[in-house]
C-alpha cells in the first residue's frame, strides 16, 4: 500500500511541482514537456540501460499488466486530445485524478491483509513527519528554480521551452527513479525496478499533467502531441510487449532504447 501509494507519489514529486510551477509562470511548454519527458527517460535510458546490464527475468505479473494497461489507456486518451484540441481543460485533469484514485484503490491490500502492520506508536511517526514536511519544502523550492532558469536557459541556447524540459529537466526530475532503479538491480531486481518505472509513468500521466490541468488547463506545444506523446508510447511497446510475450526482457531492448533516447535527444537540437 505504501509503494502504491506514499512512495510512487514521492519519487513523482519532482515531476508534479516543476509542472505545478510551469503552469504557474505562464510556462505550459515546461509543463507538458517535463511530463512526456520523464516517461522517454523513464523507459528509455532508466529501463533502457538496466536492460543492458541485466535484463529482467519473470517480469510479467498482475501488478504490472494493471499498471500497464492504466497507462495505455490514459496515454491514448491523452494523445488523441492533444491531436484533436491541443490544450488539456480543466475536465480532463479530473478525469486523469479520478484514474489515480482507481489506481491506488486496486494497489492497496486489503485491510485484513493490514491486520498488525499499522500498530505504530504515536511519538515514533513525529521524526518520518518533519523530514517529510522539510523535504517537501526543499522540493517547492527547487522546482520553482528549475522552471525559472530551465526557461532562461532556454533563452540562451535559442531553443524552445518544450526542448529544455523534455531534456535536461526531464533527466534531472527522473533521479528518484534512476536511484531507485540502481538500487534494485544492484540488489539483483530488476523486475521490481522494471515495474515501479511503469508506475512512475503512470503516476506522471495521473498527477503530473492531472493536477497543474484542473487549474485553468495546459496548454500544448504542437511538437508534444505530434513527437513526444508518440515517442514515449512507442517507447513503452519497446519495452514492455516482449515481457508479455516471452514474459522477460533482452539485451537488444536495452540496445534499441538507449539509442533511441540518444536519437530523440539529439534531434532536438
Amino acid at each position: 500500500m505504501i509503494s502504491a501509494t506514499i512512495v510512487s507519489i514521492g519519487t513523482t514529486l519532482p515531476e508534479v511541482l516543476v509542472s505545478a510551477n510551469a503552469v504557474a509562470v505562464k510556462a505550459p511548454s515546461v509543463a507538458t514537456g517535463v511530463a512526456f519527458g520523464s516517461i522517454i527517460c523513464n523507459t528509455a535510458l532508466i529501463a533502457g540501460s538496466i536492460h543492458l546490464i541485466r535484463p529482467a527475468q519473470m517480469v510479467v505479473d498482475e501488478s504490472f499488466r494493471r499498471r500497464l494497461v492504466y497507462f495505455m489507456i490514459f496515454d491514448l486518451l491523452l494523445l488523441f486530445i492533444g491531436l484533436r484540441f491541443g490544450k488539456f481543460e480543466p475536465w480532463v485533469g479530473l478525469v486523469l485524478l479520478a484514474g489515480f484514485v482507481c489506481y491506488a484503490v486496486n494497489e492497496v491490500k486489503r485491510p485484513q491483509d493490514l491486520e498488525g502492520i499499522l500498530e505504530v506508536p504515536a511519538e515514533r511517526l513525529i521524526k518520518p513527519i518533519i523530514v517529510l514536511i522539510c523535504c517537501t519544502a526543499m522540493l517547492a523550492v527547487g522546482s520553482r528554480l528549475v522552471v525559472v532558469n530551465g526557461v532562461k536557459l532556454a533563452e540562451v541556447m535559442g531553443v524552445s521551452e518544450r526542448v529544455i524540459a523534455v531534456t535536461f529537466i526531464a533527466l534531472g526530475t527522473s533521479l528518484p527513479e534512476l536511484v531507485t532503479a540502481i538500487s534494485a538491480l544492484m540488489k539483483g531486481k530488476t523486475e521490481m525496478s522494471v515495474g515501479t518505472l511503469v508506475g512512475a509513468n503512470l503516476l506522471d500521466l495521473l498527477l503530473v499533467i492531472g493536477i497543474p490541468a484542473i487549474f485553468g488547463g495546459m496548454q500544448l506545444d504542437p511538437l508534444t502531441a505530434s513527437v513526444d506523446i508518440p515517442v514515449g508510447l512507442a517507447m513503452m511497446f519497446v519495452l514492455t510487449v516482449p515481457m508479455l510475450i516471452k514474459k522477460r526482457g533482452y539485451h537488444w531492448q536495452g540496445v534499441l532504447l538507449v539509442l533511441g533516447y540518444l536519437a530523440y535527444c539529439l534531434l532536438q537540437f
